[in-house]
């Protein structure tokens, strides 16, 4: 009776080992899909990116060849962050047949008018750029300043009227879940939204979007780190 025992105890770890020898490769081959999914393009035929400093070198020829159609690239942070490196990706991405837009980071701590300012400095006056995006992530409960929260429609409305008439285009609220769930701003403003959801159509907004991030961990040829795949409605 100890022998059996002690030759199923031996079966049994021989059994799980390659069970986990099996589990490795499918984990492997899990990630792979996961890390490189993107909308099916018959669906979606609109589809690009949104590029940060954070990111690193981007190859944006590489990212056209591979399917994208345009690109927005974060030019401004609150009221005096810049991206350094903006004006040379903005070339960069028209060279390589991009449609490119702007994005500003916005800081509901910081006064409007300041971040307007950042934005216009930072972002040219250029028809051919897509419609300008306000990134919408900090809430309000973070600022210092107990007023900040009860001021945040208004002082976003005179931000967007502002890089509104920069840019000659309506800009689109890149809404974050969880600043959506704290201040519901998406019912408020008659502006198109971009909101995110990775594989997931994301229907926190309430309303139809108008992109979506559908995989912020998209891996490329074209970088080295992960970068954010983004889609256009048809």
């Amino acid at each position: 009776m100890g022998r059996r025992a002690t030759w199923w105890q031996a079966r049994r770890w021989q059994v799980a080992l390659a069970a986990v020898l099996l589990c490795v490769p499918a984990a492997a081959w899990g990630w792979w899909q996961a890390v490189h999914w993107t909308p099916d393009p018959t669906a979606f035929p609109v589809q690009g990116v949104l590029l940060g400093a954070g990111d690193g070198p981007v190859d944006l020829r590489v990212l056209a060849a591979t399917g994208a159609r345009f690109a927005y690239l974060e030019a401004s942070r609150g009221a005096t962050g810049r991206d350094p490196r903006f004006a040379q990706g903005l070339a960069a991405g028209q060279a390589a047949g991009l449609s490119m837009g702007a994005l500003h980071l916005y800081d509901p701590c910081a006064p409007a008018d300041s971040q307007a300012a950042n934005f216009v400095i930072t972002v040219p006056r250029d028809p051919r750029l897509l419609p300008p995006a306000v990134a919408l992530t900090q809430s309000a409960d973070t600022c210092a300043d107990p007023v900040a929260a009860a001021g945040l429609e208004g002082e976003l409305t005179t931000f967007l009227n502002q890089i509104e008439r920069h840019a000659g285009a309506p800009a689109i609220l890149a809404i974050s879940p969880e600043f959506e769930e704290r201040h519901a701003l998406a019912g408020r403003f008659d502006r198109g939204l971009w909101l995110t959801g990775d594989w997931l159509q994301p229907g926190y907004a309430g309303r139809p979007w108008t992109l979506w991030t559908a995989n912020d961990a998209y891996r490329s040829e074209a970088a080295d780190a992960p970068l954010r795949w983004v889609v256009a409605q048809p």
